[in-house]
């Protein structure tokens, strides 16, 4: 036992404690006081003061247990925390599940649920001592999520959503709230203790309970649903926004109204009155003062002065921290605070952006899971004992969904929209996640909840949200075209008088090479291109993907859109509008914001829809003066090999290692005059062995070789006997088609093309041989190759096919870049 010698030690501990928990400042302080020692739980015979709970231990080696020290205990239960909630994450993900609900999950699954049967083993990692100091770390992760919160909340979008879901977001709400309200009434008297709290605290938190639309979760589900730009989706997105705001505001109205939760200790209503006033001077405050000063901090971070950003972003995140301070102070709860002070700041632009960058990843994915920790150890399903109680869970689950599902369901179909839909926007209003699981843990905070209704309202706030997507993938799909559409081929692809190319964008490193093969392909001989170009995104459960879709609502199957002025464009639309004023080519921009494994759906839905006659994607990989420059991962890869697969038109593959070209000094060695306009030559090399794909190839070369600025050589591989294809049947019937498709090019292209045949033992030495001599800028290659031997080797990189492959390569000493084609599959196996 350490004795508590004195008071002094209080002005030490007393700053800490301001940063633990501004609540628990009190009650320590007095027991202090009042007391000598402290007793842990989880070593009953063992009293120690609070003032020896150091931060951390001595080690080991000097017999000093790790666990009775606060940061050890700490770092050892948040590894735990983020190890199974991600685990969990893991096998609900191919059940197309939020990441919350795991999260929620591995919470109760840490608590006296599952790893709280051990008593020994559940004391050990989690003692009652270190639950303030676990909460204290997991509030302010809280905080600054419900920050992120209200930075996505975008008012300019919500009210562009009209009046038909602005009455479905009322129906959703005042429905089930009154159900709540009703069922409270019973519940009061079911539920044993909660009689002795005030009706009007019980009936508010029993609204809100069931009134709530989680929208981050919503967002989400729709995204993995490819729903965000259907009907359902913008509306269901618009509805819940106006949910998401008035859920707010009603739990502030219960937090004012609450005192501890039973009936003798409830505030008065004069307390409650000035706390109401109190908080709506706040939110006016923070709407007329703070938002313009924030306008003002958003304009001086975007110059480009890395001392004026980190100044900014300390600005704003103290702005947080003083914000939940001054809500906490007034009465209502911290994160609303910061959830007020999220809608401040403006959307547009690049402030929110960095500020998600700089924060959300160590929020969202280390601080707020051990939220769901500490809200799990205070969930005990053994609560819910005997049929009475699981009959209650029943009721309440059964009156969450019908009030929310009934609600929206028949606003929906006063407002003409189908009832298959209809059903489905109910269903997804329904969706409950972290914002229900908040108003439960401040209603057992405030003592308006016990363990039983706790647990009974987490297990509902589960099972709603785990239903919806199921639900909602079984009675609503949105409709697509058949999948036989009439593709363009070279007879019919001009029937409009138009040649229309989806190209794929990853990011802005992938525009320079994709201008300069568009521009290669272009010239007024050539019918003219209509280039769609989509930005690749990919969904994850940050929230700058949801920012985005808010933004463009282009997930899923994406609009494609004219560039229209005085819209905020990114580097990409900017890059392309420039370039589109600069050529006649039309073209048209969209964003696709998709998990990576639904990828490919996008695309391919695109180039059905718009019946684009060739699909481009970006290698996963770049490669500058030789060297491997980036490389974006094996996930997009995989996209890659989808649309390959997938695709119901032809599919290039570009390999970027810098392509670009010579200016006419170089090329020719003559000087040119200053001012002069300089030309930009490119080298192009067609290697040809035969086959659908190496015919795809020449189609392309010939709209380069009238170019006049381009020089096309055609390389044609005469292979020896015995090296062809082993599938003889159709090699007769190819070598016809191959060689009419040579003299067609030549014939086309009246001596431009520079022909050149080589018969070949080993065709991939000499390709290696073309590819290291560095005399083209460009390869085209088809990816399925003909040659017996040739088609035995393993290629690195499969998507490329063999020849491809050679040439890509990082082994082989290359820099140049290289167009990978598939003929579109069908036409291929017609032609076969």
């Amino acid at each position: 036992m350490i004795p508590l010698k004195d008071h002094h030690c209080l002005t030490f501990i007393k700053p800490c404690l301001l940063i633990l928990n501004f609540t628990t400042i009190n009650c320590i302080e007095e027991l202090l006081l009042r007391t000598k020692f402290l007793e842990f739980d989880h070593r009953p015979s063992m009293q120690l003061n609070l003032t020896s709970i150091k931060t951390s231990s001595d080690g080991a080696w000097q017999g000093d247990n790790p666990l009775n020290h606060a940061f050890p205990l700490l770092i050892l239960q948040t590894t735990l925390v983020l190890f199974s909630t991600r685990f969990l994450a893991f096998l609900l993900k191919p059940l197309r599940q939020p990441r919350v609900i795991a999260e929620i999950i591995g919470g109760i699954l840490l608590g006296p649920s599952a790893l709280g049967r051990n008593k020994h083993l559940f004391r050990l990692v989690f003692p009652s001592w270190s639950t303030p100091i676990l909460e204290s770390v997991a509030s302010i992760g809280l905080l600054f999520y419900l920050f992120l919160v209200g930075l996505e909340l975008d008012f300019s979008s919500i009210r562009q959503s009209g009046k038909r879901a602005f009455g479905i977001a009322i129906a959703g709400i005042s429905l089930p709230f009154l159900f709540g309200v009703a069922l409270s009434f019973f519940l009061r008297k079911a539920v044993h203790g909660e009689d002795k709290v005030g009706y009007g605290q019980y009936l508010l938190f029993m609204g809100v309970a069931l009134s709530i639309t989680a929208f981050p979760v919503l967002a989400r589900i729709l995204a993995e649903l490819k729903l965000l730009t259907t009907q359902v989706g913008q509306t269901a997105m618009a509805a819940a926004a106006f949910n998401d705001v008035a859920a707010w505001i009603l739990l502030a109205l219960a937090v004012a109204l609450a005192g501890n939760g039973s009936t003798g200790d409830s505030r008065s209503p004069l307390t409650s009155l000035w706390v109401l006033i109190s908080g709506v001077a706040f939110v006016a405050f923070m709407l007329v003062f703070v938002r313009p000063m924030m306008n003002w901090v958003a304009k001086k971070c975007s110059q480009p002065q890395d001392f004026l950003d980190e100044a900014c972003i300390c600005v704003t995140l103290a702005g947080v921290m003083l914000s939940g301070f001054m809500s906490d102070l007034i009465g209502i709860h911290a994160i609303f605070g910061a959830f007020v002070f999220g809608l401040t700041i403006p959307k547009e632009g690049e402030f929110a952006r960095r500020l998600i960058i700089r924060i959300e990843d160590f929020v969202s994915g280390l601080l707020l899971p051990l939220y769901f920790a500490s809200s799990g150890l205070k969930t005990d399903v053994a609560k819910i004992r005997g049929v009475q109680a699981w009959g209650l869970l029943v009721l309440v689950v059964s009156t969450a969904c019908a009030g929310k599902i009934l609600g929206t369901f028949v606003v929906a179909m006063l407002c003409m929209i189908p009832a298959r839909e209809s059903l489905a926007l109910g269903v997804l209003m329904n969706t409950k996640g972290l914002v229900e699981l908040i108003v439960l843990n401040i209603g057992k905070e405030k003592k308006v909840l016990n363990d039983e209704m706790f647990a009974i309202l987490v297990m509902m706030a589960i099972f709603t949200s785990l239903m919806t997507t199921p639900t909602v993938m079984a009675i609503y799909k949105p409709s697509r075209r058949a999948c036989q559409v009439e593709r363009q081929s070279p007879s019919d692809e001009n029937s409009h008088g138009m040649t229309r190319i989806l190209a794929c964008i990853q990011g802005p490193q992938n525009v320079p090479a994709l201008i300069n093969l568009i521009d290669s392909t272009t010239s007024a001989k050539t019918s003219p291109l209509k280039l769609y170009v989509m930005h690749l995104v990919e969904l994850t459960d940050r929230s700058s993907s949801i920012m985005m879709v808010q933004r463009t609502r282009k997930n899923g199957f994406p609009f494609i859109n004219r560039f229209s002025p005085g819209t905020s464009k990114d580097q990409i639309e900017a890059a392309f509008e420039a370039y589109g004023h600069a050529t006649p080519l039309t073209i048209r921009h969209s964003t696709s914001i998709s998990a990576l494994s639904t990828m490919h759906e996008d695309i391919c839905h695109v180039a059905e829809d718009k019946r684009v006659a060739m699909i481009i994607l970006p290698f996963h990989k770049q490669w500058r003066e030789g060297e491997e420059d980036e490389d974006v991962g094996l996930k997009w890869r995989e996209v890659n090999q989808n649309v390959l697969k997938n695709s119901p038109c032809s599919v290039a593959i570009l390999v970027d290692c810098g392509f670009s070209g010579m200016d006419q000094e170089a090329y020719d060695g003559t000087d040119q005059e200053v001012g002069t306009a300089t030309t930009i030559y490119r080298r192009v090399c067609i290697l040809f062995l035969g086959g659908p794909d190496d015919r795809k190839a020449l189609e392309v070369g010939a709209r380069m070789a009238e170019q006049p600025a381009i020089t096309v050589t055609l390389i044609r591989f005469q292979v020896q006997a015995g090296l062809e294809s082993r599938n003889s049947s159709n090699n007769f019937r190819d070598k016809e088609m191959d060689e009419v498709a040579v003299e067609e090019l030549r014939r086309k292209c009246n001596g431009s093309v520079k022909y050149v045949e080589k018969d070949v033992n080993n065709v991939s030495e000499e390709v290696l041989n073309i590819g290291q001599s560095r005399a083209f800028d460009l390869f085209i290659v088809g990816r399925e190759v003909s040659v017996a031997k040739l088609a035995d080797n393993q290629a690195e990189h499969p998507e490329l096919g063999l020849i491809g492959d050679i040439l890509a390569s990082s082994h082989n000493g290359m820099a140049r870049s290289v167009l990978v084609i598939q003929q579109n599959l069908q036409r291929a196996n017609e032609h076969q």
